[in-house]
């Protein structure tokens, strides 16, 4: 199958159900790109990321990421977009240059809002201050670290390529490129990490004063080096003393909790990730790329492209390598999958606006969901307790066909 070929000839999953009521309008749009490179791949990491070679193939990327957003666009429906997040791998191999060429030809094919947010994830280990510069000075204007620890046996443990020096430097360099709004990636249970270690990177990052903190538990996922050869990770009640005391601390010097693991200063959370958990659009484009479409009709289509770079850049193959309808019968728990992990939920009118179905489809899961203390009793909101954040998987087992 070639690039040109129909998309709608890869839908996977069988045959979407019967059409749902037009949605009233459809949701915010953002682009999610994928860069799926690295200087080397790190042993917990378990997303589309591959080794570089020392001479990247910027421009053919560049030219087959720009020839598969073509192949979206009739997603956009004259939409404007409201975010724009390059994420990988590291996206900052790249060079100013070749960015500012594809956000130039992504702006020529669908307008950007004129308070869009452009999130470029960095490492330490990329920071090269007058690249930054020069990307402050393409329009990206918030940033993503991924510092992960600050402490260098972590650090080793963990297959980073930068110390934590570095790390320090690479909060200032951005501000000083003009990055007023960043975010700070951090790790906690780690390798023997005891509850001090873990206070410590965090009040390190602190210290740095970023706009926004995602602080997340290491978990080993399956096709890592990790899965298949685990550290010695932190005891149980460990983890729980490093997750109750990191959350005061976080609060404690202004970040608010509004998601799962994402904390930021007011007015400052992602406004990229903001729309995903809200069940808003985004066209995914780059090797492995995932997205979510919606369509007047009611449709609401997930979409999956070819995941090898080599494959991504062959143009004897299709960009795209799978897409597939939503269902009545999956849209609650697709929704609710994404709206429960932020702490205040989302207003209850959003499941209909965003999916077409009657809030009448959820009423059966929220009744046990509210009796089993998962769920607040709050008709206007749809929002996990507390005790819902902790065993979010348990609350959503409850809205499962």
């Amino acid at each position: 199958m070639t690039r040109d070929a129909n998309a709608s000839s890869l839908i996977v999953g069988g045959a979407a159900s019967s059409p749902r009521a037009p949605l009233p309008t459809l949701p915010p749009l953002s682009l999610y790109i994928h860069i799926p490179w690295c200087v080397r791949k790190c042993p917990y990491c378990d997303f589309n990321s591959h080794t570089a070679s020392p001479v990247l193939p910027e421009q053919e990327y560049v030219d087959a990421l720009l020839a598969d957003l073509d192949q979206d666009l009739h997603a956009a429906y004259g939409r404007e977009l409201t975010s724009i997040f390059f994420g990988g791998g590291t996206p900052s191999l790249f060079s100013a240059e070749a960015l500012g060429r594809l956000l130039q030809g992504v702006e020529q094919r669908i307008p950007f809002a004129d308070d869009i947010e452009i999130t470029l994830e960095a490492n330490p280990g990329t920071f090269e201050q007058e690249k930054f510069v020069a990307y402050r000075q393409l329009g990206i204007n918030r940033l993503s670290i991924g510092i992960q620890s600050f402490q260098q046996e972590k650090l080793k443990a963990l297959g980073r390529i930068h110390n934590g020096d570095e790390a320090v430097r690479a909060a200032g360099m951005a501000r000083q490129a003009g990055f007023d709004n960043f975010n700070l990636d951090l790790m906690h249970g780690l390798p023997d990490q005891s509850l001090d270690d873990a206070l410590s990177d965090l009040r390190q990052a602190i210290e740095l004063r970023p706009t926004h903190i995602s602080w997340y538990q290491l978990t080993l996922e399956p096709n890592t080096v990790f899965w298949n050869q685990p550290p010695v990770l932190p005891e149980d009640d460990t983890l729980w003393d490093i997750q109750e005391a990191g959350q005061a601390l976080l609060a404690e010097h202004g970040y608010a909790q509004y998601e799962v693991s994402a904390y930021a200063q007011p007015g400052k959370p992602a406004r990229h990730n903001l729309n995903y958990w809200s069940f808003g659009d985004f066209i995914g484009i780059g090797a492995g790329a995932h997205g979510k479409l919606s369509h007047p009709d009611g449709r609401i289509v997930r979409t999956w492209k070819t995941r090898l770079p080599k494959d991504y850049l062959n143009p004897a193959k299709n960009f795209q390598a799978g897409e597939k309808a939503l269902s009545n019968d999956e849209l609650p728990f697709d929704f609710l999958m994404n709206a429960l992990r932020l702490t205040a939920g989302v207003e209850s009118r959003l499941y209909p606006e965003r999916t077409g179905l009657s809030l009448d489809t959820l009423a059966e899961g929220r009744r046990e969901a509210e009796q089993s203390g998962l769920m607040q009793v709050e008709p206007s909101r749809l929002a996990a307790t507390e005790r819902g954040q902790l065993f979010l998987n348990d609350l959503l087992q409850q809205f499962l066909s």
